[in-house]
């Protein structure tokens, strides 16, 4: 909800979906993810160093199907890591929500050459289809978030199913 009362959401219909589905415009997502990093405990916000936290609205090769185009990788890109494996973080209708991209904290060394930052992508549109309220979007952004965080401090899938 915004300060003034007024929802941020709107209901859509989502095809191959039971039900309603809401949409958010990107301002108010980014304010969820905020939400989400400013309630970690102060020692581990101080470790978190060098990373990018973006949205995008799906994954590329989910929007190469939809037929969407998606920005070029930036220059380097190519250098860094493959993303950790998330398959863990899609959710019941097999949607991936978000993925860190990069090399996690406990297998970065002083004498590695920076490639730019670590990313974090979260991706709006397989949250909102995957969440029927605007309090369900809020607890996804949060769980996503802290599952990539997860990856990027180095735990594997097993290690962050117990958490």
């Amino acid at each position: 909800m915004s300060p003034q009362g007024v929802s941020d959401c709107a209901p859509t219909d989502v095809p191959g979906r039971l039900g309603v589905s809401t949409t958010m415009k990107r301002k108010p997502f980014h304010r969820l993810v905020e939400e989400a990093l400013a309630a970690l405990p102060a020692k581990f916000r101080a470790r978190i160093q060098n990373v990018a936290i973006v949205v995008e609205d799906y994954p590329a090769e989910q929007s190469a199907r939809r037929g969407l185009a998606q920005k070029p990788p930036k220059s380097g890109a190519s250098a860094k890591k493959p993303p950790v494996s998330d398959a863990s973080e899609e959710n019941r209708e097999g949607l991936l929500m978000g993925e860190f991209i990069g090399t996690p904290a406990t297998e970065k060394s002083v004498w590695d050459t920076a490639a730019g930052p670590d990313r974090i992508v979260l991706y709006q549109k397989n949250i909102e289809a995957a969440c029927r309220t605007e309090g369900e979007i809020r607890e996804e952004v949060r769980l996503t978030v802290l599952h990539e965080l997860g990856h990027y401090f180095g735990m594997t899938e097993d290690q962050l199913e117990d958490v």
